[in-house]
C-alpha cells in the first residue's frame, strides 16, 4: 500500500438490464463434476477461492451481455508487540467491504471495484479502512474499460492493478492476510493504458501509467509470462519512470515513484503443494532536488501452500477446506541518505504462517508473523521510540465471498 511505503521514506449499470438471476438457479452440474471458479479479472492467489456461483445480470443490450457481480466482506483482529508511534497493540477492523462488477467476454469488457478496504502489511503501522480509502485510491479503487477485438489481444484503460509483484492488493486475494516486506516497495494501482497480447505459451503486457498513483503519466511497466507446462509458470516484470518527478502525497511515495522495479517469479504446483519463489530488485536514482542520494533494494521470498486433500480426516472429522500457507522473505537496502526499510542500509527478514479454512463462500484464517530488522537507524525501527528491531503479530480474519 502506497501510504505505508511513504511512511518508510526518510524525511521525505441499471436500466439496460432485462433480467437478473443467481447463477445457482441454473441447471445443476452433474454430481460428480466440481464447480470451476469463474473468470475473475484481478486474480486470486489462493488458497481462498472466489465464489463459484456469483450473482449474474443478463442485459437486453447485446454489447453488455452478462455481467458478473462478486463481493467480499472481511474483518480481522490484530495484536502486536512493539507498535510504532500512532499504532496500537490491538485493534479490530473491517478489512474489505467491496462489490466487484465485471464483464469478461466479448468486444467490450469492464471491471469496477466499489467499497472499502485496507492494506495490512508486515512491519508497518496498520491504517484502518475508514482512513485507508481516503488516503489511497478512493471508494472506487479500480475501474477500467477493456476492448478485446481478438481472443489474443486487448486494450485496457482506467485505474489498473499493477503488473509488478507476486502479491495482489486485497487480503482475500492473497495467501497471507498481511502483504510482505517486498510488496512494500511496489506500486498497487495506476491510472493509464495497458496492452495485452498472448502467443502460444507466452503472455505479454505493456502499460503507460502514473506509477505510484502520481497523476503523472510517465511510468512504464511490463510483464512477460511463460506457461512452461500446466505445473510451472515463469514471469518477469519491470517498471521505470521515464522522467524524474517530485510528486509526493500519502498515496505517492516520492522515492519509490522514481524507482526502477524488477521481479522474477516462478510458480510451481505439485498436487496439493504450491511453491512460489521470487526475487525483486529496485533502484532509485539520486534526486538532488530532494537532497536524496541513490539507493537500491534486493530481496527474495518463498511462498508455500499445502492444501489438505479432501479425503483427509482427523478423528473422523473431515479436513477438506483446510490449507497451510507460509511465507519467508529477506530484503536488504543500500544508500547513505535514503531510508527504504528501517534506516539507510538496513535489512530485514520475515516469517509468516497463515492456516486457512474455507467452507463454501465463508472462510476463517489465523496468522502469526515475525519481522526482524538489522543495521537499523535509531528512530526508524519498531516501538514508540523507533529503536526496536523485531515485531511479532497475531491475526484472525473472518470473511465471506459472495
Amino acid at each position: 500500500m502506497q501510504f505505508w511505503k511513504l511512511s518508510l521514506c526518510a524525511g521525505t449499470v441499471s436500466g439496460a438490464f432485462a433480467s437478473a438471476t443467481w447463477a445457482d438457479d441454473q441447471p445443476a452440474a452433474p454430481a460428480a463434476a466440481a464447480l470451476a471458479a469463474p473468470a475473475f479479472s484481478i486474480g486470486m492467489e489462493g488458497p481462498i477461492a472466489i465464489n463459484p456461483t456469483p450473482f449474474t445480470v443478463k442485459s437486453a443490450l447485446p454489447l453488455l451481455g452478462t455481467v458478473t457481480i462478486n463481493g467480499a466482506v472481511t474483518g480481522f483482529g490484530l495484536w502486536q508487540d512493539n507498535p510504532s508511534v500512532g499504532d496500537k497493540h490491538g485493534q479490530f477492523d473491517l478489512t474489505n467491504g467491496q462489490v466487484l462488477i465485471e464483464k469478461t467476454d466479448g468486444l467490450v469488457q469492464f471491471f469496477v471495484d466499489v467499497g472499502t478496504y485496507s492494506f495490512p502489511a508486515l512491519g508497518t503501522p496498520y491504517l484502518p479502512s475508514a482512513k485507508a480509502v481516503n488516503v489511497n485510491f478512493g471508494a472506487i479503487p479500480m475501474a477500467y474499460l477493456k476492448l478485446g477485438p481478438t481472443s489474443d489481444f486487448s486494450i485496457e484503460v482506467g485505474k489498473l492493478p499493477t503488473l509488478i509483484g507476486a502479491e495482489y492488493n486485497f487480503t482475500f486475494e492473497n495467501t497471507n492476510i498481511e502483504r510482505g516486506l517486498l510488496w512494500n516497495q511496489e506500486n498497487l494501482v495506476s491510472r493509464g493504458i495497458q496492452l495485452n497480447y498472448t502467443k502460444g505459451a507466452f503472455a505479454f503486457n505493456l502499460s503507460l501509467n502514473d506509477g505510484f498513483y502520481s497523476n503523472d503519466l510517465s511510468y512504464v511497466t511490463g510483464a512477460v509470462t511463460w506457461t512452461i507446462n500446466p505445473a510451472n509458470t515463469l514471469e518477469f516484470s519491470a517498471g521505470d519512470n521515464t522522467r524524474k518527478v517530485d510528486t509526493s502525497n500519502p498515496a505517492t511515495p516520492v522515492l519509490q515513484n522514481n524507482s526502477q522495479m524488477y521481479n522474477l517469479i516462478l510458480t510451481h504446483t505439485d498436487g496439493p503443494w504450491t511453491f512460489q519463489p521470487y526475487i525483486q530488485y529496485t533502484e532509485i536514482p539520486a534526486l538532488p532536488q530532494l537532497g536524496a542520494g541513490s539507493a537500491s533494494t534486493f530481496g527474495g521470498a518463498l511462498i508455500v501452500n499445502y492444501t489438505i486433500p479432501a479425503t483427509a480426516k482427523l478423528d473422523e472429522f473431515s479436513l477438506s477446506g483446510l490449507s497451510l500457507p507460509a511465507r519467508f522473505e529477506y530484503i536488504s537496502s543500500t544508500g547513505q541518505t535514503v531510508n527504504l526499510l528501517y534506516g539507510p542500509g538496513s535489512n530485514a527478514y520475515s516469517l509468516t504462517f497463515s492456516p486457512t479454512y474455507q467452507f463454501q463462500i465463508y472462510f476463517v484464517r489465523a496468522e502469526v508473523s515475525y519481522v526482524s530488522a538489522a543495521s537499523t537507524t535509531p528512530g526508524f525501527g519498531f516501538g514508540a521510540d523507533g529503536n526496536g528491531k523485531t515485531q511479532t503479530r497475531g491475526l484472525i480474519e473472518l470473511g465471506a465471498l459472495f
